[in-house]
């Protein structure tokens, strides 16, 4: 058997990706220096990239991640999942979120998201599984080992970035859970609380508390992780702290953030989009520069940092692994 790897046509070397040590220290480099990655101008679509910013990402805002997960971070990273382009910046990435239930404007979640508790945190997994059980999440933290990818983020909206998470294998939680042969589909709920969450109080034609749903397939599947951190830390809450879906061949708005529920059922669940706009936001949702949006092209896609326009792949170039799901 020979130990030749032929790279994929999509992958880069490795040495082009954004080294761990520099992301990791970037907080000291910036303040030392007070240089910030450049930011590309927005568009009138707000699928356009973020400002520039001069100071690094603060970790939580209304509270500050336990001392208890200092030593998950940063966890080693999975050697197999590689990038085509290099990371997207940290502060880049820190604030230029979709979280509705904050506020509409990507620019302002960060600030209002940073206010919300999210520890000590709880996980209900329940439906079709042996044992229903209510998680405190450094229990659940506690099931598999935590590992970093380096994954391409693909909005809906046309902009896109590539980030480190560090999450847990979804296929090998579900493993731990048990669920009953007869549970198809996976249910995912996030957290109702309009008293913390501005978006929840002030937009009351939305259905919260979001729900999405994939099929047991989908979720056993290798690329699906439930991030807890990104870039080598614990998670802001502006992206979904402190445990959210990550699905990197499908739009973002199926890699649902601040998870509570995990429930197993038999039949497919409705999904917050597809309630809201069907013609819009199907239920499968995968990345297809073939399909446009009812309002815009899928073929292309920018890059939030630097602006760039860039072509969309299929699965958002993970067609190797989930392509056969579909077939």
């Amino acid at each position: 058997m020979s130990n030749i790897r032929i790279p994929k046509g999509w992958e880069i070397d490795e040495s082009l990706a954004t080294p761990e040590s520099l992301y990791l220290n970037r907080r000291r480099f910036l303040r030392q220096t007070g240089i910030a990655g450049l930011g590309a101008l927005a568009v009138a679509t707000g699928c356009g990239g973020a400002p520039a910013q001069t100071t690094a990402p603060q970790a939580s805002g209304g509270i500050a991640p336990p001392e208890s997960w200092k030593s998950l971070y940063p966890a080693k990273r999975s050697e197999k999942y590689t990038l085509d382009r290099v990371l997207t910046d940290e502060n880049v990435a820190a604030r230029y979120n979709n979280f509705y239930e904050f506020t509409t404007d990507k620019e302002g979640v960060a600030a209002l998201a940073g206010k919300f508790p999210y520890y000590p945190w709880q996980v209900e997994v329940t439906g079709l599984v042996k044992t229903p059980k209510t998680y405190g999440i450094d229990d659940l933290l506690k099931l598999v080992p935590l590992e970093e990818r380096l994954y391409r983020h693909r909005c809906v909206e046309r902009w896109s970035m590539a980030v480190p998470w560090t999450g847990i294998p979804f296929a090998a939680l579900i493993k731990k859970l048990e669920p009953l042969s007869s549970a198809k589909f996976v249910r995912l709920v996030s957290f109702l609380k309009p008293e913390l969450a501005p978006g929840q109080a002030m937009q009351t034609w939305y259905s919260w508390p979001y729900y999405e749903g994939i099929t047991m397939a989908e979720a056993t599947n290798e690329l699906a992780l439930l991030a807890t951190g990104i870039y080598g830390h614990p998670m802001p809450m502006q992206h979904g702290a402190p445990i959210r879906l990550v699905t990197p061949w499908k739009y973002g708005y199926k890699s649902i953030k601040s998870i509570v529920k995990i429930e197993f059922v038999e039949t497919r669940p409705p999904t917050f989009w597809n309630d809201l706009a069907p013609d819009e936001y199907g239920f499968v949702s995968n990345v297809d520069p073939a399909i446009p949006h009812p309002r815009w092209s899928q073929a292309t896609e920018r890059l939030i940092d630097t602006g760039e326009m860039i072509p969309t792949r299929p699965f958002n170039g993970y067609g190797e692994f989930v392509a056969s799901l579909y077939a």
